[in-house]
């Protein structure tokens, strides 16, 4: 039973209205009974249309993160559980937790550590100091050193951008994307030169082989709640978010990530993607993120207790106790996935034990996300005909 008097801020610095991990924190501690607020891109976005949901608060003072949670938390008026649902609130929150930590509940996170994690390059680096298994990675800063990585890895490759959260939405550049072409390098290699962009040997998937990790770790870096999701199919395909996932039981995941959060001291909610080699039958790292994954509702037990409920939880003083794993439990995000698998899709989205939109007991969010989608396509649609 989740503690009713301590209050929940979901904190969002990302602009992407169609965040459905934001929600799926909404409604989670909603449906407990938790007073839930939020700090996010707009109080005119989907997530901010759910029953579950206190209040949206305008940002303060623009996008000055501490100030305006110092704010916030004055309005709340009570000491509030923080959680970070992408990569620059996770670095913020763990930089500034001293100036934070007298009006809200998070983990007392080393300081530096979400920022090493999120940064693509740091991440290599840390991996292969710690003999972590990572595709080969390149620090590409001009034409020769891609033409080398290109020489060295082969094509397809993967492009990364090393810090996502800092780049400019309308460039039209994706975090990660797939390079099938040298022709494709033309549109990535004139934003090389302002900030770091890798390029790292593609590790061929398939059916069965990506993979992600969600978990939640104590003051002594020991899970408390974690599971192992297995990438059904995913947006962009083969180097997006999980559109439809399934939790299989897998102990090579859950033991790599438990393993690296000690190692690190890792504290507070840990979501990591890898993909298996086949050919070499190895988990290769391929991203490790400072906060709460999209998707991670995926990962609810029998009992109903997630990895949001366990950070109130724990966050709050109290032990959360964890029922039956629900293995074979599915989760698909309706408006990616139609994108992804187009009628294929229907069958996934019919049988999912959870939609990351569409709730009976809080319908509005979906049809705000449906009419966004429908929008957004049909403006796409008249700008290629002009």
């Amino acid at each position: 039973m989740l503690d009713r008097t301590v209050p929940a801020l979901v904190l969002r610095l990302d602009s992407n209205m169609f965040h459905h991990g934001t929600l799926g924190a909404i409604r989670s501690l909603g449906r407990a009974g938790v007073e839930v607020h939020a700090l996010i891109g707009s109080d005119d976005e989907p997530a901010a249309r759910s029953r579950y949901l206190t209040r949206v608060h305008p940002w303060p003072h623009e996008r000055d993160v501490v100030r305006s949670l110092l704010q916030v938390a004055d309005d709340i008026g009570r000491r509030a559980v923080l959680l970070a649902m992408d990569d620059a609130s996770a670095i913020a929150v763990a930089e500034h937790a001293d100036e934070l930590a007298p009006y809200y509940l998070l983990p007392r996170q080393e300081p530096r550590l979400p920022r090493v994690l999120a940064d693509k390059r740091l991440l290599a680096e840390l991996c292969a100091e710690l003999g972590i298994p990572q595709p080969q990675t390149r620090l590409i800063r001009d034409e020769r050193d891609a033409d080398d990585a290109v020489a060295a890895f082969g094509l397809p490759l993967v492009a990364k951008w090393a810090q996502p959260w800092l780049l400019p939405s309308g460039l039209g550049l994706r975090n990660t994307s797939l390079v099938h072409h040298p022709r494709d390098l033309a549109r990535l290699l004139p934003h090389a030169s302002d900030r770091d962009l890798l390029f790292q040997r593609y590790v061929p998937g398939g059916q069965g082989c990506d993979w992600f990790y969600h978990g939640y770790f104590d003051e002594h870096s020991q899970s408390l709640y974690d599971g192992a999701g297995r990438k059904e199919r995913s947006y962009p395909r083969g180097a997006g978010l999980t559109t439809y996932g399934r939790w299989v039981r897998n102990p090579a995941v859950e033991d790599m990530a438990r393993a690296l959060a000690e190692k690190l001291g890792y504290r507070g909610v840990l979501d990591i993607d890898f993909r298996h080699d086949p050919a070499e039958d190895v988990y290769h790292l391929l991203d490790c993120n400072p906060r709460l994954g999209a998707q991670f509702r995926l990962f609810t037990d029998a009992d109903g207790l997630d990895l949001v409920r366990v950070a109130h939880l724990h966050l709050s003083g109290h032990r959360p106790s964890r029922g039956p794993a629900a293995y074979g439990r599915t989760y698909v995000v309706e408006n990616y996935e139609l994108f992804t698998a187009g009628p294929l899709a229907l069958p996934a989205l019919a049988m999912a034990d959870e939609l990351a939109w569409m709730a009976p007991d809080d319908p509005r969010p979906f049809a705000a996300m449906a009419t966004r989608t429908i929008r957004r396509g049909l403006a796409r649609i008249t700008r290629s005909g002009d």
